[in-house]
């Protein structure tokens, strides 16, 4: 069964650090670019992060460029988002995703394989 699994989530103060892991089960990651969106209530999910399966060619969005690193140990099938300085803006559910081709600008529909999101908040 493919499965990808979020965790890491929480309430943090502004400035503060999270970080978020996905876990696949029944696929590897190896041969996959990885994505992280973010979504609120109201909004369309947005492509925060991802990275490229060989060369570790990574995209960010501008705003989140300097804060957030993302990166792989596929010996462990799993791919982390390092989340520094966050600010309130950075509140919504964050979802893991895995799809067969690498794009620098990720939009939902390039992503076979979803997790089921975690949330973050950030707030005073």
């Amino acid at each position: 069964q493919v499965q990808l699994v979020e965790s890491g989530g929480g309430l943090v103060q502004p400035g503060g650090s999270l970080r978020l892991s996905c876990v696949a089960s029944g696929f590897t990651l190896d041969y996959y670019t990885i994505g992280w969106f973010r979504q609120n209530p109201g909004t369309e999910r947005e492509g925060v992060s991802c990275i490229a399966p060989n060369d570790g060619l990574t995209y960010y969005t501008d705003s989140v460029k300097g804060r957030f690193t993302i990166s792989r140990d596929n010996t462990k099938n799993t791919v982390f988002l390092q989340m520094d300085s966050l600010k309130p803006e950075d509140t919504g559910v964050y979802y893991c995703a895995a799809g067969p081709i690498w794009s620098d600008a990720p939009t939902q529909n390039e992503y076979d394989y979803w997790g089921q999101g975690t949330q973050v908040t950030v707030s005073s």
